[in-house]
């Protein structure tokens, strides 16, 4: 997968890009990542890229020739996806994750100050991708939020296939709790189900738990869930309050 960056700090993806699994992906050749510094696009001796906004009010607004010509520059006879980061756009989900992977070839634009002219939008920006309700100081940080979550769909990228699989939100619900050496930690014990060696049972248990996890903290994700008789019976009793059941027994069919 091919990824492009425009950003006036091309400087903050360094060490991002050289780190963890994004960089052993990069290193593996199996994602290529390439930052390019929008000043580099500039036709006036300051290199400029914002101006007062016209109308009056607080703040700066980033001009559209730079980004245009940034943009236009880059795709190449190939046009890539062009995702502007911006809090105003559709919510960075599973789901999205998944269909920007499919594209193949994405080019993110990083904004600053009060955002982009929005003659950028109507030319050269295919769709507008939020990573939350909030606001930063610019788009970096959600495209290195985007890069990660996005590489971790390319085959090869993550170790085990399973565990990309199993991830939170994947099968529409939270994941379910995690355990490790050693067996107690001040007082507190691994479940015993872990030690058994009873796939079933685990498997299981797993499932209740992440039940209960997406009940107790994120119960909006339960609306589009296909659930059993028995595991909507555990969510409601989750919800109410009561003692969560033993591990439910049936599946959704």
């Amino acid at each position: 997968m091919r990824v492009q960056v425009i950003t006036i700090f091309p400087e903050l993806f360094e060490a991002f890009l050289s780190t963890s699994l994004v960089g052993r992906a990069i290193d593996k050749e199996l994602l290529e990542v390439s930052v390019h510094d929008l000043r580099d696009y500039t036709e006036d001796r300051h290199r400029s890229v914002d101006d007062e906004p016209y109308g009056g009010g607080g703040g700066m607004v980033m001009m559209a020739p730079p980004w245009i010509r940034a943009v236009r520059s880059l795709a190449g006879e190939e046009t890539p996806w062009r995702v502007l980061m911006s809090p105003q756009g559709a919510r960075l989900d599973e789901s999205k994750v998944r269909e920007l992977a499919a594209k193949k070839r994405l080019l993110l634009l990083c904004g600053r100050y009060e955002g982009l002219d929005e003659r950028v939008l109507e030319s050269v920006v295919d769709e507008e991708v939020s990573i939350g309700d909030y606001v930063l100081s610019g788009g970096e940080l959600p495209a290195m939020v985007l890069i990660e979550a996005v590489s971790r769909q390319i085959p090869g990228v993550v170790g085990q296939v399973g565990s990309v699989e199993q991830d939170s939100f994947r099968s529409g619900l939270l994941d379910h709790p995690h355990y490790t050496r050693p067996p107690v930690v001040e007082t507190l014990a691994v479940p015993e189900v872990l030690l058994s060696g009873d796939h079933a049972a685990i498997t299981r248990w797993r499932r209740q738990r992440a039940l209960v996890a997406t009940a107790r903290k994120r119960p909006d994700l339960l609306a589009g869930a296909v659930l059993s008789a028995a595991e909507r019976n555990l969510v409601e009793r989750e919800l109410q309050g009561a003692e969560p059941a033993e591990a439910c027994q049936d599946r959704p069919t």
